[in-house]
């Protein structure tokens, strides 16, 4: 058996995409993706987050909200950014991780200002996106062979 790729998503806040990207990963690709979350900052678990993937099967009340400071950041394979702030933010990383983006619309931006039931359906949808993302990994991911689309070769 091969060992897993260690991946890297990031965010902004660490309490939507990136927290489903883990939770997705974790369920779908366990021995195939060693999966970590994280954000530029530091904005607690959305509930609705939680809610989303709860209604997908996928418990995520174990994960929480972290930041880069919380990580050995030079232990992973891929640095996938989830948002254009993390991806124009992103700091240069020790080890040989490639970071490179794949941005999704922010749930709670969409959301924000709606009744509940009408913001679910913002974060019901960006959770079916990151799920078929993470379940054509690694297969989506650039070579390692080549620099990240970003620029940055971490």
């Amino acid at each position: 058996m091969s060992t897993p790729l260690r991946i890297l998503f990031l965010c902004t806040g660490n309490s939507c995409r990136s927290q489903m990207a883990e939770g997705w990963a974790k369920a779908l690709k366990p021995g195939v993706i060693m999966a970590t979350s994280a954000g530029i900052e530091r904005h607690g678990m959305n509930p609705l987050t939680v809610r989303a993937m709860a209604e997908e099967g996928v418990d995520i009340t174990s994960q929480w909200s972290k930041t880069l400071e919380d990580l050995n950041t030079s232990a992973f394979d891929y640095v996938i950014t989830l948002c254009g702030h993390a991806h124009e933010t992103c700091p240069h990383f020790a080890g040989q991780a490639m970071v490179f983006h794949h941005g999704f619309d922010d749930p709670a931006i969409l959301g924000q200002g709606l009744p509940e039931e009408e913001a679910m359906e913002n974060y019901r949808r960006v959770c079916a996106e990151i799920r078929a993302y993470v379940e054509a990994l690694p297969g989506n991911l650039p070579a390692r062979t080549h620099q990240a689309q970003n620029g940055f070769t971490i």
